[in-house]
């Protein structure tokens, strides 16, 4: 069957029906397609069964239709056509946005590849149109998404509207009229089910009321700062002695195992334990608070340790995911040999699922740190990955799996003041309609950290602003720092 018009737009519209099937729904069904196109539905049927007989589609009577890969592709490749040239008639054309999706209805069939390629490559390849919908890359993948909208995003929250699911004229010039176009940062601070409205406030602290069918149309994001795996990872580290034969230039560093966020590689010496506690907040208001106590374990080549959560999500407050960490000293710094000591850590299903507090599943992390020192600079890198084979999300489990990597250097301005330097990209697992994605995350993070020493004790504290990219999204967090470190055992006179 030739890509005719017709069969390009049922293509479209199976594929954008099937992307809105709530988890575990595989098929269409047929009465959703007929009032999506504007057919009757053994018109639409009818069509249905054609596309099945090309390999196009996989149609079941009675039950709704989705799909084949190849079906899926060029329902990609029509949608990519569709959204650039939206985009371009908005930023090239002079258009505005209320206007251009039934321009683009038509010109979307009849459009060139190579032209399509080179209005991508004068847009500076765009991942959203006008309207915040994402544009399938030049295979026609769809990089999918979950976005909270203002029915379900938190209260008093800052959010940026990040898509409008409605293509309607009018819709839209509200939208516009009311400053909640994609970009604007905004805040919903009531939701009243008797009147069934929403109260956002908005530009320049204006207040707007909508009906929360409306509401339900603006997809937005929550800007937190997603730390919580590199927070984990970086509290197993630990105090370390640096051997005798570190060169005389390079004096041992006064402040050794205090890392932020990328783990140093040095177990806990023996008869010294340690007690860290990290503050993150977001900008858009949650925060998490993490416990770490860090003890040898018969000396200092092996070491357990274990963390504690406690957070505030859109879900509420409570206690996250229990880590317990082993840690092996396989490397001590000399000289031309970095330290290394690789982690191991079992993550126990403590946290509530429904709040997002947890994966309702047992996981475990891996981390490989290594550290050098080269005279007044610390470098340490880190790599591995979490894996939780059973997690909880969407009403159903998945086999997740989030790769990171880590660096930073420490520079030593003072004998008990630092400068630091830290970087972390994470590749997180999510799901999107049923399906496991990755999201690139990456977090720099400038901070200080100083602290003194009390006989045989040593105080800590330090404070970063984590800086966090992903999916186009910027934002800025705050972390605090304390750690405590005392002997438990008598020591040598």
């Amino acid at each position: 069957m030739l890509p005719s018009a017709t069969v390009e737009n049922y293509l479209k519209a199976i594929y954008l029906g099937v992307m809105g099937l709530r988890p575990g729904q595989r098929l269409l069904p047929m009465g959703h397609l007929a009032n999506a196109l504007g057919v009757a539905p053994g018109t639409a049927t009818t069509m249905v069964k054609a596309l099945a007989e090309s390999g196009l589609a996989e149609y079941e009577p009675y039950s709704g239709v989705t799909l084949t890969p190849s079906g899926e592709k060029l329902a990609g490749l029509v949608l990519r056509r569709h959204r650039l040239l939206e985009l371009f008639l908005v930023k090239m054309m002079g258009f505005s946005w209320d206007e251009v999706h039934d321009e683009a209805e038509q010109l979307e069939h009849v459009v060139s590849d190579r032209l399509i390629e080179r209005i991508d490559e004068m847009l500076g390849h765009p991942q959203t149109d006008p309207h915040g919908d994402p544009i399938p890359d030049p295979h026609g993948t769809l990089k999918r998404q979950e976005f909270d909208t203002l029915m379900t995003c938190p209260l008093n929250t800052p959010v940026t509207v990040t898509r409008v699911v409605d293509q309607d004229k009018l819709f839209l010039r509200f939208i516009e009229s009311n400053h909640l176009k994609p970009g604007e940062s905004i805040e919903v601070e009531e939701r009243d089910a008797a009147s069934d409205s929403v109260r956002v406030k908005g530009h320049d602290d204006r207040r707007i009321t909508i009906g929360t069918r409306a509401a339900s149309k603006l997809l937005v994001h929550v800007g937190r700062v997603v730390l919580l795996l590199a927070v984990l990872a970086g509290r197993a580290s630990a105090q370390a002695v640096v051997s005798q034969d570190t060169p005389n230039r390079s004096r041992p560093f006064e402040i050794l195992d205090n890392s932020f966020l990328v783990e140093e590689a040095f177990n806990q010496e023996a008869g010294i334990f340690q007690n860290v506690l990290n503050v993150v907040r977001s900008d858009g208001g949650n925060w998490d608070l993490a416990f770490t106590q860090e003890w040898p374990v018969f000396g200092q080549r092996h070491q357990a340790s274990y963390t504690l959560l406690y957070a505030s999500t859109g879900g509420g407050y409570g206690f996250g995911d229990v880590m317990l960490h082993y840690r092996l000293q396989a490397l001590s710094e000399r000289a031309g040999v970095p330290a290394f000591s690789p982690r191991i850590s079992l993550i126990a299903p403590t946290g509530s699922v429904s709040k997002g507090l947890g994966n309702g599943s047992l996981g475990w992390q891996v981390n490989l740190p290594f550290s050098k020192q080269i005279r007044d600079v610390y470098l340490h890198w880190n790599a591995g990955f979490t894996h939780t084979p059973n997690a909880e999300t969407g009403g159903s489990t998945h086999n997740l799996a989030t790769p990171h990597v880590a660096a930073s250097a420490i520079v030593r301005l003072r004998p008990m003041l630092n400068l630091m330097f830290e970087s972390i990209a994470a590749w997180e697992a999510l799901v999107e309609d049923g399906r496991g994605s990755h999201m690139p995350v990456v977090t720099l993070s400038p901070g200080l950290r100083g602290g003194w020493n009390i006989g045989d004790t040593q105080t800590i504290l330090g404070l970063s602003l984590p800086l966090t990219m992903s999916d186009g999204d910027v934002s800025v967090g705050a972390f605090g720092y304390l750690s405590y470190e005392l002997p438990f055992l008598a020591q040598e006179p």
